[in-house]
């Protein structure tokens, strides 16, 4: 499912970025009880997201369209002065 994703590694920017709708996780908590996990939606991209990270990978590598990509006061005017969180 594509939606737009923007990070604080590079500010002010927006992608159309693809990701799975539904995902399932597994690891160990901080105490090593295992967990299993699935995420839908917004927590699901969040994840994806996030997980990137950990192996060097920022969201504009995933970006397939790059007409979809660009600074979030170009693609969203209404966004403008907004600064990123």
């Amino acid at each position: 499912e594509d939606g737009w994703e923007g990070c604080l590694s590079v500010p002010g920017l927006r992608g159309m970025v693809p990701r799975h709708r539904r995902i399932r996780y597994r690891g160990v908590d901080p105490q090593g009880a295992p967990i299993d996990r699935v995420a839908e939606g917004f927590h699901a991209r969040v994840a994806q997201h996030e997980c990137d990270h950990l192996i060097g990978m920022l969201y504009p590598m995933r970006v397939r369209d790059f007409s979809r990509f660009g600074f979030t006061d170009v693609l969203f005017p209404d966004l403008a002065g907004v600064p990123d969180e």
